[in-house]
């Protein structure tokens, strides 16, 4: 029975690529004429596969077009949803090694799919037809799965395919929407363009099919209603559990680590040497009695994340105006950037920024493991964030990750950040680089490394104001819709 259904299927969906290449007409009405028929005749075929397979119930399809070690929510998603006995398969890029609480989890099972690249023609046409047959291939081939949770953006061409996948394998639909699609490829082409019309075109049609709907925050479960007839679930992102103020012990240990490739991290060497002391720039480890300290003249240490695209670019021009507030007397402490993450322009700015011979900025990019990266967070004074939303409707899930580890923050404005960033409160909103600049001196200046600075008091509100955990929002929010008869 499997497939007869799959020939069809595959029909049905070149008919969507049809209608999705061709735009609205004639093209598109004949093509949702032959979608429908072919949907109804495969279900026809496929309904006495279904009887035969129970237990489908406790198995669960989490989707994502993107790498897997990059995709932390969907990621938590799956771990929420192996706690509570489904078996998961995970599905998606593999492009770095994922991280290990999915590897060790035997009710997770990760099913790799390969990214589709090249010059921009190929990128845009033939990586859709390539991408629908890959997804076809997987999904039709899985176990038969209760629900489909899957990702969007980027939500081309994974939205029409996994909807037809469900309407005929008798599965329910769920949307997680991070974003909108067609503003991310707005930055590049700007919104007249044939491809994101097209794009914005193809999410409305299809967006609305869903069985449920998730988004990350109130304003776009607004925009959704209003905008697109969509009934959405907020679920906001939450720290997982391993996001935490790191213990003075455990920061030593990540600082030696990082100290052995990065020499940002090192003792300086004009210091005289203590046999009885272990140091890194930041902490030193007396090995009489193995205890570990803060050393008292240390630099500030902010970290970042960035894919290395236009968000990199205030780097320098903040660096030099930090510089510039130290060689012009201000009493500071030297900073030392931590700037993560992978990206297409990466060497260039690490060009930029090693042209710039600065004295009392070291800035270092280093490639963190997952686990060492919420270490890491959990060591810093303060977190920068440069994300920039397309749509102006979600959310930064990297100062999630920071509040998780009580970091104050200072992240770039936009119009529903208020939704998790409160100004002079946890953490600081900007507008420009020289915005930035200035408060990364006043957060500084004021009584720095003390718990009696501007930081200081940020990471006590943040510590006061604890919000819930990603487990226990996932379980009030999430689970009644999956265990839903």
């Amino acid at each position: 029975m499997a497939a007869p259904g799959g020939v069809l299927l595959v029909f049905a969906v070149i008919a969507v690529i049809v209608a999705v290449f061709y735009g609205a007409g004639p093209a598109v009405s004949r093509a949702t004429v032959v979608l429908l028929g072919l949907i109804g005749m495969a279900s026809l075929s496929l309904r006495r596969l279904r009887q035969r397979n129970g237990g489908t119930n406790r198995r669960v399809c989490v989707l994502v077009l993107g790498d897997i070690g990059r995709s932390p929510r969907m990621r938590y998603h799956s771990l929420s949803l192996s706690k509570h006995g489904f078996s998961v398969t995970f599905v998606g890029f593999v492009e770095t090694k994922p991280p290990e609480d999915l590897l060790k989890e035997d009710k997770i099972k990760i099913v790799p799919i390969t990214e589709v690249k090249g010059p921009k023609l190929f990128v845009y046409i033939t990586k859709v037809v390539v991408q629908c047959l890959q997804l076809l291939s997987v999904l039709l081939r899985m176990e038969l799965q209760s629900h489909l949770l899957m990702q969007n953006p980027p939500g081309l061409p994974s939205i029409s395919v996994a909807w037809f996948v469900c309407i005929i394998r008798g599965s329910r639909l769920i949307i997680d929407w991070h974003n909108y699609g067609y503003t991310i490829m707005a930055l590049s082409h700007g919104p007249r363009h044939p491809l994101v019309r097209l794009a914005k075109w193809y999410e409305h049609f299809f967006g609305p099919l869903a069985t449920h709907s998730l988004c990350v925050t109130k304003a776009m479960k607004d925009d959704l209603q209003k905008n697109w007839g969509i009934r959405a679930t907020t679920l906001y992102d939450r720290p997982a559990s391993f996001f935490r103020e790191t213990p003075l012990e455990v920061q030593h240990e990540l600082f030696l680590r990082l100290a052995n490739t990065h020499p940002q991290f090192q003792s300086s060497s004009s210091e005289q040497e203590e046999e009885t002391l272990e140091k890194t720039l930041f902490t030193a480890r007396d090995l009489t009695d193995d205890a570990v300290t803060r050393r008292t003249k240390r630099p500030a240490l902010l970290i970042s994340s960035t894919s290395w695209t236009g968000e990199a670019g205030p780097a320098s021009s903040v660096s030099l105006s930090y510089e510039g507030f130290i060689r012009g007397g201000a009493s500071l402490p030297s900073l030392v950037c931590v700037i993560t993450g992978k990206g297409p322009q990466k060497e260039h700015y690490r060009r930029q920024i090693a042209s710039l011979h600065l004295q009392h900025v070291n800035i270092c990019t280093p490639w963190l493991e997952a686990e060492d990266y919420p270490v890491l967070l959990g060591s810093a004074d303060l977190g920068v964030c440069l994300h920039m939303s397309s749509s102006g409707l979600d959310l930064p899930m990297k100062v999630v990750d920071m509040f998780g580890c009580c970091l104050p923050v200072c992240a770039i404005h936009f119009s529903c950040l208020h939704e998790l960033v409160k100004h002079e409160e946890n953490g600081l909103v900007f507008r420009d680089s020289q915005e930035l600049a200035e408060q990364l001196k006043v957060s500084n200046t004021d009584q720095f490394p003390s718990s009696q600075s501007k930081l200081g008091m940020f990471r006590r509100n943040l510590r006061t104001s604890r919000e819930q955990r990603w487990d226990d929002n996932w379980d009030q929010t999430v689970l009644p819709l999956i265990a839903a008869p």
